[in-house]
């Protein structure tokens, strides 16, 4: 049997030796080594998209892999990827060492300096197991693939931005969908989670600092559920204890939630900590709001560059999300995308304060209103973001979206449902706009008829009179010359020529069209012209 392995080493001359060894196995295929734990979790997860089969048994962990400690993402690829065999490379062999690394869930530990029968003898050993694990299974891609619930952070460009309504909104719609979902409040000097949601609870994430097994049990001693349903992990009371909030802490809490919630809704607020960038580096979505002013967009690029520099997340991994937007301000999502290089959200979140001062005063904003432009908005986001199903709506929990794309009527809908919407509304009216055209086209046939015969009238009346002078007949010059002036489908019905001392007067009457030139509806047009008699002097 194949057996695919993948290492992880940040030291270069430990991943040197290793690719070396790793060469030697017979039936081995090694994959180059990655240098970091983010580049690790990137190439598993791209591995298990294309298909589960494409995942290696192994994976080595170096210990010194960096920037997460090694037992923190041994215990992050076993939760993920449970079919994968994971072995520890570490100099220390010792028994604290190897309980460590048994209760993050490795198959076994490597000394170094490396040798080939110890090398040998863990993979194939992991390998053994991953396979028995693999048919255990079977195919069932959800076991395998073993993400556990999805994480959203939401961060603000800067302050004001709305961050914390964002997260809140976010969270409640996916409770409304049926979901069990947590929010996670790691602002942690300045969190208002539960002040906007009007909650006094004693405990919070600083209670999970000191403890290093993270147990169902323990977790949930620390959150609170909210009458919504929301599971609340709060910042705490006193801001300095939030320095406790390590980025190790902060990845146990989002791994532990992550087990035990389908979804997992993190406000990170603006200022960024250890805590906050380990949440957004793990999340499976990163969200950055910013408000269409030169200040916001300017704060949204620097923390933007700021994440790639620290190699936290790339921008274009990072959805950008525009809050208080208006069609008159001059900054678009396409202007804030062009300038973070960030994907911007399709879903805005229109400028109506009013809408949420009395939810937020009261620190209520459960209680917006289900018809609210920003609750409609924010909930379509949800939906866009695959947090909602498609068709779940703000009206009450487990209601219907339809109407919404927020990912979604009365405020921003979808543009699918939009559509639908414009299609019925234009076939209800289509009766109406046809009735209304169908009149004003016949009212232009009859101006149009009466044009015509005006213009045969005059016609009629100079040709008589130019005959009558001549001595020839002035009537019937004065009717042919009628006659030819009209077209063919407003053939006249009458034409009177009266040779008169001064003036000589024409008569036109001619039929006006139904709809069309040629179909008769019973209805006349009448003109009237006179041209002036030619006498002798």
């Amino acid at each position: 049997m194949t057996i695919r392995i993948l290492p992880a080493v940040g030291d270069i001359d430990v991943a040197r030796s290793l690719t070396s060894l790793l060469g030697q196995l017979p039936e081995a295929e090694p994959a180059l080594p990655v240098a970091d734990a983010t580049a690790l979790l990137d190439t598993l997860a791209r591995l298990a998209g294309e298909s589960l089969d494409e995942l290696p048994e192994v994976v080595l962990v170096h210990e010194r892999v960096g920037p997460v400690p090694a037992f923190d993402l041994i215990r992050d690829v076993v939760r993920r990827f449970p079919a994968v065999g994971v072995v520890l490379i570490t100099a220390d062999t010792g028994t604290a060492v190897l309980t460590g690394a048994m209760d993050a869930g490795a198959r076994g530990i490597i000394g170094l300096p490396l040798a080939y029968d110890a090398l040998a003898e863990r993979v194939q050993a992991a390998a053994a197991w991953s396979a028995g694990m693999r048919r255990h299974l079977g195919n069932s891609g959800d076991v395998l693939a073993g993400p556990g619930g999805r994480v959203v952070t939401v961060t603000g460009a800067k302050g004001g931005v709305g961050t914390t309504l964002a997260a809140v909104q976010l969270a409640l719609a996916a409770q409304a969908s049926g979901r069990a979902v947590a929010l996670l409040d790691l602002d942690l000097q300045a969190g208002d989670v539960a002040s906007y949601l009007d909650v006094q609870f004693r405990r919070s994430v600083v209670d999970l600092a000191g403890i290093n097994d993270i147990t169902p049990r323990v977790l949930q001693d620390a959150v609170f559920t909210h009458p919504t349903g929301v599971g609340l992990l709060l910042a705490p009371a006193e801001g300095e204890r939030g320095e406790e909030v390590t980025d190790r802490v902060a990845r146990q809490v989002v791994s532990a939630l992550r087990t035990r919630y389908d979804t997992v809704v993190i406000d990170c607020g603006t200022q960024l900590t250890a805590a906050g960038a380990a949440a957004v580096e793990t999340a499976d979505v990163a969200l950055l709001l910013v408000t269409p002013d030169v200040m916001a967009v300017r704060a949204a690029k620097r923390t933007v560059r700021l994440w790639e520099r620290l190699q936290i997340r790339k921008a274009e991994e990072t959805v950008t999300v525009l809050n208080r937007h208006t069609r008159a301000t001059e900054i678009q999502p396409a202007l804030v995308e062009r300038i973070t290089g960030t994907r911007t959200a399709s879903t805005t979140v229109p400028a109506q304060y009013k809408e949420l001062q009395a939810a937020v005063d009261a620190g209520r904003v459960q209680d917006l209103d289900d018809k609210g432009t920003v609750k409609q908005a924010l909930w379509a986001l949800a939906g866009e973001l695959g947090l909602v199903k498609a068709s779940e709506r703000p009206e009450g929990r487990r209601r219907r979206l339809a109407g919404d794309r927020g990912p979604s009527g009365g405020g921003r809908r979808r543009r699918g449902d939009d559509r639908g919407a414009v299609t019925l509304e234009f076939a209800g009216m289509f009766p109406l706009l046809l009735v209304v055209m169908t009149i004003l086209w016949q009212c232009a046939l009859y101006g149009y008829t009466y044009s015509l015969v005006g213009n045969a009238a005059d016609e009629g009346a100079r040709a008589g009179t130019a005959a009558a002078a001549s001595g020839a007949g002035g009537a019937a010059a004065c009717e042919a010359a009628a006659r030819k002036h009209l077209p063919g489908a407003w053939d006249a019905s009458a034409v009177s020529c009266t040779d008169g001392e001064v003036v000589y007067k024409a008569r036109v009457e001619a039929k006006v069209p139904l709809f069309f030139p040629g179909f008769d509806a019973g209805w006349h047009a009448t003109g009237e012209a006179g041209a002036a008699t030619e006498g002798d002097g």
